[in-house]
């Protein structure tokens, strides 16, 4: 598998850097109708959420340090043709299970069409994301571009 780079897999108009959600479900929705390949099937998003709340029940995708990761357990096979990455960013965090009970501020939805993609990208994810310059940028950037700009940067030291 070649080399995977999120800041490729992540579009401006899959960014929002103001959740208005101040709970799980409503974060999730707003997430999935960041969704670029989804925007014009309701049901397919409908599908992606229910996934996703499935996902939430079975143990968090909060990971700690006001992080979370929602992805469904499984790739969902025919929902896209190619991973997509939505970022997006609440202003005080929601209460989200994390095991160190802070609450979820930055949140990186996942979709792939493969389960091998989707266990890649989320490791990928979870590495780069250790890195507190990135998490403290990814905090305070204005401007989806510069989102963008923080994951490239922060892949160039990984």
């Amino acid at each position: 598998m070649n080399r995977i780079t999120l800041s490729d897999l992540v579009a401006p108009t899959a960014i929002k850097l103001h959740l208005k959600s101040n709970d799980r479900d409503g974060a999730l929705l707003e997430l999935v109708e960041l969704v670029p390949d989804l925007d014009q099937q309701p049901e397919a998003r409908q599908t992606l959420f229910r996934a996703l709340q499935e996902r939430e029940q079975l143990h968090s995708t909060g990971i700690g340090d006001g992080i979370a990761l929602p992805h469904a357990r499984n790739a969902l096979v025919g929902l896209v043709d190619r991973p997509v990455i939505v970022f997006a960013r609440h202003p005080t965090g929601i209460p989200y299970g994390s095991i160190d009970s802070v609450p979820a501020r930055l949140f990186f939805l996942l979709i792939a069409p493969t389960v091998t993609l989707h266990l890649g990208i989320l490791a990928r994810i979870s590495r780069l994301l250790r890195d507190l310059k990135l998490r403290q940028l990814l905090l305070t950037v204005d401007k989806p571009e510069k989102v963008i700009a923080a994951l490239r940067e922060a892949e160039g030291r990984v």
